[in-house]
């Protein structure tokens, strides 16, 4: 599980609305942009380590109990990625 830095922030960027791979893409452009406008210096995991930890964890620790969690999406990837800017 990543650690806890306290320090930092999540992306601002929200993964609503992703529905295809081109939405997913913009997405990530997107979330590109908010690390190079700040992110770099306020997620809390602004390292490429400190991002994969978060995403792992995230993507282990089933946080939402919905319905189809499990089903692969572009929506749970864009879900994912942010998740992994802040999640600790």
């Amino acid at each position: 599980m990543a650690a806890h830095h306290g320090s930092g922030r999540p992306t601002g960027e929200v993964p609503s609305g992703i529905a295809t791979r081109d939405d997913l893409g913009e997405f990530i452009l997107r979330v590109l942009d908010d690390l190079r406008g700040g992110g770099s210096a306020e997620w809390e995991n602004n390292t490429l380590e400190r991002f994969l930890d978060g995403m792992s964890a995230f993507t282990l620790a089933r946080v939402v109990e919905r319905a189809g969690q499990d089903e692969p999406s572009w929506q749970l990837f864009a879900e994912i990625i942010a998740a992994a800017t802040g999640y600790e």
